[in-house]
């Protein structure tokens, strides 16, 4: 299990893969917190939300896992976690609501970030990361 999810070979592997994981928290809390004190968004807004923030998820997961399985695992994780949040919204809060057209959103918006895996973007992280200076010991 451990080769589907490994990483590519970054120099700092664990600062990409936890501000990714940090992202992923940053949704989780973001879907279930309350929101309604914030200005209201334009009709259908919310859906032009939910689509970038699983766009953004899904494409940081394709710079950051090696293997082609990995990258779909994690995609259909992503997917599974976008209908689970919903389901969390209806059943966990009340001030929010269960909305199929937000796990539709979610769903597209991790199919889009999968398609980076087949373009050249797929390495722009690998490619950051190499570029950055190695730290000085002490």
């Amino acid at each position: 299990m451990s080769r589907i999810f490994a990483l590519k070979p970054f120099r700092r592997p664990r600062l990409w893969s936890g501000l990714w994981l940090l992202a992923v928290s940053g949704v989780v809390v973001l879907s279930l917190v309350n929101l309604s004190g914030l200005p209201p968004v334009p009709e259908g807004g919310d859906k032009v939300e939910h689509f970038l923030a699983y766009a953004l998820l899904s494409a940081s997961a394709m710079q950051l896992f090696a293997t082609r399985r990995g990258c779909v695992l994690v995609a259909a994780l992503l997917v599974a976690l976008g209908v689970g949040l919903e389901f969390a919204q209806g059943a966990l809060t009340t001030t929010r609501m269960a909305d199929p057209r937000d796990a539709l959103a979610n769903t597209l918006g991790v199919l889009t970030g999968l398609a980076t895996l087949f373009t050249p973007l797929r390495g722009m992280l690998l490619a950051v990361d190499t570029r950055l200076r190695p730290r000085r010991a002490a």
